[in-house]
């Protein structure tokens, strides 16, 4: 059985990983309205993570005889100013989702739940990768200043990215 607190805790990550599709959707409507369709796919499959993420958690609670209760989603920010600005965004965006899984974790240990623990080491992981993956992004942007045919060139790169489901 998961506590009150936990539980709490978790269905407010759910609410933020749906923000975070939402936010994503909403770059990748930007990337494709300036003719970066290959960004646009890189935050598509995003959209797909992080419904992934918040349907492992809602599975969770619900395996642990919780429920899970939704709240507004805030409206995302849909003006931006390039490619660049996204996924600086984006990678800032990462980093908060970082603390809040850390904070997570650290309520998991302070209420001494193995289950919770266990469960959430794979979104610490996973974390790791998202922010990395923002990080090498916008680190190329800036390396092309974000124009020219080195951003066509990434823009390629990331027409390929799929999503795969990870193994459960």
């Amino acid at each position: 059985m998961i506590s009150q607190k936990l539980q709490d805790a978790i269905n407010e990550q759910i609410n933020k990983e749906l923000f975070s599709e939402y936010y994503y959707l909403s770059m990748a409507s930007y990337l494709s309205s300036v003719g970066l369709s290959g960004f646009e796919n890189f935050f598509l499959v995003q959209v797909e993570e992080e419904r992934f993420h918040a349907m492992k958690m809602y599975n969770f609670v619900n395996e642990r005889g919780g429920r899970v209760l939704f709240k507004a989603i805030d409206a995302p920010k849909t003006a931006f100013k390039s490619s660049l600005e996204v996924f600086d965004l984006a990678y800032q965006h990462e980093q908060f989702v970082s603390q809040s899984i850390n904070e997570l974790m650290d309520l998991a240990i302070a209420e001494n739940d193995h289950a919770a623990r266990s469960f959430l080491n794979w979104f610490v992981d996973e974390q790791v990768e998202e922010e990395a993956s923002m990080e090498t992004i916008l680190n190329k942007l800036k390396l092309i200043n974000g124009e020219g045919h080195g951003l066509l060139m990434l823009d390629g790169e990331l027409a390929a990215r799929t999503f795969t489901p990870p193994a459960k």
